[in-house]
């Protein structure tokens, strides 16, 4: 007899601040990928933006619990604040491995823009042997294909691409509304705008 293997997502990122926007592509490949859950990983050291000023890890992680919180299936992970060093994903999917070993498959979700960068990430092969990844594109994003074939057999069996709706959200410009006193009401969950005003981040 056949047995299924659990499926988990991993949703990796910098989180500085969470908002909707992951959240939406989140649920949309756990509801296509039949994901058992997704996990929430903040990024503690990032190495690809690694003088970008960051708020502290604490702050984001805090964030991502509370952005999740109210989701079944949605789970906050401090795994990679736990480790020093730079935050390379292929040290976390072997931890994962070593966690969930045989019994699951590992989905890493991240966007399109992030999978075109993959031949610059530590030991892209490996990753691919490891975990599919599924690359969360919008109509008109080009280069992905290019990545895809790079890698052959593996690419193409390893790297999915799932149209998500689309929305107009950046972490970035959250950081400057707020900056400049201005709301994110429906922009980040209710919770984490409350974080955000409680501690005073991004002034």
């Amino acid at each position: 007899m056949k047995i299924e293997k659990c499926r988990i997502g991993i949703m990796g990122g910098t989180f500085d601040p969470i908002h909707l926007g992951h959240l939406v592509i989140a649920e949309a490949v756990r509801d296509r990928f039949q994901l058992e859950r997704v996990l929430f990983i903040p990024a503690a050291s990032p190495p690809h933006k690694e003088n970008a000023g960051l708020t502290a890890a604490s702050h984001r992680y805090l964030m991502t619990v509370l952005a999740v919180q109210s989701h079944p299936c949605f789970f906050a992970s401090d795994i990679e604040m736990n480790r020093s060093g730079p935050s390379y994903t292929i040290d976390t999917v072997r931890e994962l491995v070593r966690i969930y070993g045989a019994a699951a498959d590992l989905y890493f979700i991240t966007g399109a823009d992030a999978i075109i960068e993959l031949p610059t990430w530590r030991e892209p092969e490996r990753l691919l042997e490891l975990c599919q990844f599924v690359a969360a594109t919008r109509p008109g994003c080009n280069g992905l294909e290019e990545v895809i074939a790079r890698y052959g057999d593996l690419g193409a069996c390893r790297i999915h691409r799932l149209e998500t709706p689309e929305l107009a959200i950046s972490a970035t410009d959250i950081r400057e509304r707020v900056k400049q006193g201005k709301s994110v009401r429906y922009i980040v969950p209710e919770a984490v705008e409350h974080y955000i005003q409680k501690e005073g981040l991004y002034r």
